[in-house]
């Protein structure tokens, strides 16, 4: 995990006022189709950053691991049954609204057709993302997918507004 956060729009205050928040915990699924294409989907309609595309999931919700929540919200948001959720990394997140520490799984196997349950669309992405406007904590697993495809550029059209974490 990063050990210093990834701030988001560092000229907007902080919820709950500075930086000892308590992280909320976020399962996130990488579903890759045999051809590499990845999901994306948008935020719906009266959550933060509402039309950012993101990689779907949710809060883990008490005594969950994060496989066990991400099979719930991708079932719950999408409509699909995910089989084995691979752990690959893990991010925080400094947004306005909230500390978040993402745990983002990769998922190369579910059953069912995929239902936009919350009002989201979806979009099947390669690199360059098209979709636009990319979600900040979105950017880093796009860095990530890159490397691991030996993909040289941009990973997406628009710069995010963030500060980088401090190496």
């Amino acid at each position: 995990m990063t050990e210093s956060p990834l701030v988001v729009d560092p000229d907007q205050a902080r919820a709950e006022g500075d930086m000892r928040r308590r992280p909320v915990d976020v399962a996130v699924g990488v579903l890759i189709k045999p051809n590499g294409y990845f999901l994306l989907t948008s935020r719906p309609p009266g959550k933060a950053y509402c039309g950012y595309w993101e990689f779907p999931g949710g809060k883990l919700e008490e005594g969950e691991t994060v496989q066990e929540a991400l099979r719930r919200e991708l079932h719950e948001e999408l409509g699909i049954l995910i089989e084995a959720a691979e752990p690959w990394r893990v991010a925080l997140v400094d947004y306005p609204h909230a500390l978040v520490k993402l745990s983002f799984c990769k998922v190369f196997s579910w059953t069912g057709d995929l239902q936009m349950r919350e009002g989201q669309s979806f979009s099947w992405q390669a690199l360059p993302v098209r979709v636009r406007p990319v979600l900040p904590g979105t950017v880093p697993v796009l860095r990530w997918l890159a490397v691991e495809r030996g993909f040289d550029g941009e990973t997406h059209d628009e710069a995010p507004t963030v500060s980088a974490p401090a190496q």
